[in-house]
């Protein structure tokens, strides 16, 4: 298990969170790793591909429900502008739930 640690910010992050996986009561083994956990709400996928395809978009909102955590952020390194063109943005069902503040 992973302790959470805290960065400059004061901001708690887990990294390479191991992602369970139960069929039929049973627990299996696995090698699913979501790259980082922030405040234990976000979920960040990195990647650095010429491309993000709908594969990385389903692994990622998988990973969201398995760990039932309700924001989830898919980063792209490999492209000219991150903010503009390298990052896409999830919510599920758990983030209506979440407390305003």
């Amino acid at each position: 298990m992973f302790m959470p640690r805290t960065g400059i910010k004061k901001i708690k992050y887990q990294k390479q969170i191991w992602v369970p996986l139960e069929y039929k009561g049973l627990q299996i083994d696995t090698e699913l790793r979501l790259d980082l956990l922030v405040e234990d709400v976000l979920c960040l996928e990195l990647k650095s591909i010429a491309a993000l395809l709908p594969i990385h978009e389903a692994i990622l909102l998988t990973y969201m429900r398995m760990l039932e955590k309700p924001k989830g952020v898919l980063i792209n390194f490999c492209c000219t502008n991150i903010f503009k063109e390298g990052q896409k943005t999830f919510v599920n069902e758990l983030f209506a739930v979440l407390e305003r503040e």
